[in-house]
């Protein structure tokens, strides 16, 4: 099954709650109208697009019926997927030139952090990199171990110390490593405790300076991963970290165990940060980049085409 197939089974539940609702709203309606555009906007919030990000699409909509003249209720639909596509259109791709270039993943437990950076090694590795991973989440000796069995799974080189290290040291000797062997991208496991924020921020903000002194001209990337079955609740988070330490880009997980898959678009909308990776299954290879003309077709087209 190619990766689309995936996205598109994968966002099922979510294309059953949100869209099916849409399109048998849309059945309801004989013209274009304010009663219309309100119930869309509706619709939307409660897939977890988010009131704003409703709004906006809706905004949009209404401008596009406009300037095509459109009269049928059911030709709604691809003016939002369009719409959908071009909001989450920007700076989706990773940037990793140098090497080695780096991959912060930050996210609380739980949310499939450990996996994903596993999924992400095998991305690179098939592209015929060579990848390092750190396993600078020291205060559980259940994320070392977990992190060890993907980086046997991927083939990834790994660098590890036992429970209770210091996260930061882990990351310095990751990147001799690195350096040593001649691997292409480095990345870097952390902590996901949220209940004591200021001892886990400072833990990250000293493991970037350890990164920035020893690799000061490489390609960075911090990358959060959410789990997309909490809907607004992973909006929030990312708004909670965003505010402590840079974020690059969002791993999105878990697609595929939920209805809430509009929480994609209210996240770039929101905050300003882009989706690079989704996650639509349990295998090695079903985290893929984020494409969001894919996406927005697997979400809000029926069919192929």
């Amino acid at each position: 099954m190619g990766f689309f197939s995936k996205l598109k089974e994968g966002l099922k539940k979510t294309r059953d709650s949100v869209v099916g609702s849409i399109d048998a709203m849309l059945q309801t309606f004989t013209v274009i109208d304010d009663n219309l555009f309100e119930e869309l906007e509706e619709l939307l919030v409660m897939g977890d697009v988010g009131m704003e990000t409703a709004n906006k699409i809706c905004g949009e909509v209404r401008i596009r019926v406009r300037e095509k003249g459109i009269s049928k209720p059911a030709k709604i639909m691809d003016e939002i997927a369009e719409v959908s596509a071009e909001l989450l259109s920007e700076n989706n791709a990773m940037q990793l030139n140098t090497k080695p270039s780096v991959i912060l993943v930050i996210g609380v437990n739980g949310v499939g952090k450990t996996t994903s950076i596993g999924k992400i090694a095998n991305y690179y590795i098939k592209q015929g990199k060579k990848v390092t991973m750190a396993a600078a989440d020291t205060f559980r000796a259940a994320a070392i171990d977990q992190l060890r069995i993907w980086a046997d799974r991927s083939g990834a080189d790994i660098v590890a110390q036992g429970e209770g290290s210091d996260p930061a040291a882990v990351v310095f000797d990751a990147i001799s490593s690195a350096k040593a062997k001649g691997s292409d991208i480095i990345i870097i496991d952390t902590a996901g405790r949220l209940h004591n924020k200021k001892h886990l921020m400072d833990e990250l903000a000293k493991i970037r300076r350890v990164i920035d002194r020893e690799l000061p001209d490489a390609d960075k990337e911090a990358l959060l991963v959410l789990d997309a079955t909490t809907g607004q609740n992973a909006i929030n988070q990312a708004a909670e970290f965003a505010k402590a330490t840079g974020i690059t880009g969002i791993v999105l997980t878990k697609l595929d165990g939920t209805a809430k898959g509009g929480v994609v678009l209210a996240i770039k909308d929101t905050l300003g940060i882009s989706v690079k990776f989704v996650g639509v299954g349990e295998q090695i290879d079903d985290l893929q980049p984020f494409d969001p003309v894919e996406f927005s077709k697997a979400l809000f087209v029926k069919d192929e085409r």
